[in-house]
């Protein structure tokens, strides 16, 4: 059995039983041709078998790794962007506790991130910061030549050498990246760094269980093995049935679809931890990156709630009806922290003295929800037992799969991105890149009638 828990009750105002049962046959041959690859990107389904091939000699030599680079290390930069950070980052950020004073107890060094913007302000502040620190580097990129993350490795081998020497530097710099070819693998041979790869057949955002997320996150000192058990799991699970109302992943990507083709064009995640704001940013850029081309897809946003609800709340609940929420809620916590009675209850919350904060978090999740299918916004709802490995991993590779059957029932690559690549093309031209001068020439007659 799978901890995981899905239930679509309330979305049952806009969507029947009937109308998911209609897709059950193609749902279940998207489902073939992802375990055969056989369908649209199947270049780039290794994923799907990646956590039951993972075996002991791999895992000990993450492992192994990750104590080498840790034992002297109080501080450990992971530079990457998109899927080359933020699969490592959703899973650490909903272990961590949340405040320095219990980080330095832990006896694992502090993970920070590098590479995923270009503010010089953030780089600036970090290098200063790592001035009194020991730290090593995680670099993560398959060609060594993604913009951001070039420049935040740049100043951080920098950085490494001027403190501890070249020689002793490279001992503390870990590269993944292509097998073969690409800037920072031929950087990596010629400097001597260890190096880890990210397979051929795996893109950015399909990674978490490579090194890319891997190493990281056993790093961070958190239980591998449980996480890749975890989507092990939720794999095994699926391959148990084609029925669409007992497979989660099948369910989950025909109803959002469904809702998709009633108008409701944006899907909220919602959660009500702080812990996995990381974690939805990860499934935005799964989402968004995987279905929106061809001018299809449903667009992916996300909330912090309760926080959110003093503020996007608003929306949600009286303005346009054209979103639909995903509810992800991770039941028990950690610790148990009992709301203390006041004699004055000035403030009039004797009421619920004596329950846990969590009981209250619990209740604020329940009404919300009522509340939200009450005005018109369909809610599907995820649920976990807690938050621990073996539940993200299940919860990683449910949303992997789901998101790749959801791709091919729009009929639309999941696997590429060939819009990012916009943006790029027009900041080298602005840059002066060799080879983009023409496209420099054509920009500068175009940004003159833009914005300053």
């Amino acid at each position: 059995m799978i901890d995981l828990r899905l239930n679509i009750d309330g979305v049952a105002d806009f969507v029947s039983h009937d109308e998911v049962k209609i897709f059950q046959n193609e749902t279940a041959f998207h489902f073939d041709n992802i375990l055969k690859k056989t369908g649209k990107g199947k270049d780039a389904l290794g994923w799907v078998d990646i956590p039951g091939n993972i075996n002991n000699d791999f895992l000990k030599q993450i492992l192994e790794e990750a104590d080498r680079i840790t034992a002297n290390s109080d501080v450990i930069v992971v530079a990457g962007i998109g899927g080359s950070y933020l699969g490592a980052r959703a899973v650490i950020e909903a272990l961590n506790n949340h405040f320095p004073i219990q980080q330095e107890k832990h006896k694992h060094p502090k993970i920070v991130f590098a590479g995923h913007n270009l503010s010089e302000d953030y780089h600036y502040q970090l290098l200063k910061w790592l001035d009194d620190k020991s730290y090593s580097v995680i670099v993560i990129s398959k060609s060594g030549t993604t913009t951001e993350t070039a420049i935040a490795f740049r100043f951080l081998k920098e950085h490494l050498e001027n403190k501890y020497g070249k020689k002793d530097a490279k001992n503390r710099i870990i590269a993944i990246t292509d097998a073969n070819k690409g800037a920072l693998r031929k950087l990596a041979e010629a400097e001597g760094y260890a190096t880890y790869t990210i397979p051929d057949n795996v893109g950015g955002r399909y990674s978490v269980f490579t090194p890319v997320g891997l190493l990281p996150i056993a790093a961070a000192g958190y239980d591998i093995k449980q996480l890749i058990n975890g989507a092990c799991n939720m794999k095994n699970y699926l391959l148990k049935t084609n029925d669409i109302f007992k497979n989660p992943a099948f369910l989950y990507a025909t109803t959002r679809n469904i809702l998709h083709n009633k108008g409701k064009v944006i899907e909220i995640m919602a959660h009500y931890l702080p812990n996995l704001y990381y974690f939805t940013e990860w499934w935005k850029q799964l989402f968004g990156e995987s279905e929106g081309k061809d001018n299809k897809g449903i667009f992916p946003a996300a909330v912090n709630f309760t926080s959110d609800l003093h503020s996007m709340g608003q929306y949600i609940q009286e303005g346009k009806r054209l979103m639909f929420e995903t509810v992800l809620f991770a039941g028990k916590n950690k610790k148990e922290l009992k709301i203390p009675k006041d004699n004055d209850d000035f403030d009039g919350l004797n009421y619920i003295a004596g329950k846990n904060l969590g009981q209250v978090n619990s209740m604020a999740e329940k009404g919300t929800t009522i509340a939200h299918i009450e005005g018109g916004v369909p809610v599907i709802k995820l649920s976990l037992s807690g938050l621990d490995e073996k539940n993200i991993g299940e919860l990683l590779y449910f949303f992997m799969m789901s998101c790749a059957l959801s791709g091919y029932i729009i009929n639309v690559n999941p696997f590429d991105q060939p819009g990012v690549e916009a943006y790029k093309a027009n900041m080298f031209g602005l840059l002066g890149k060799p080879g983009y001068e023409e496209k420099m020439k054509e920009l500068q007659k175009r940004t003159k009638k833009t914005p300053k």
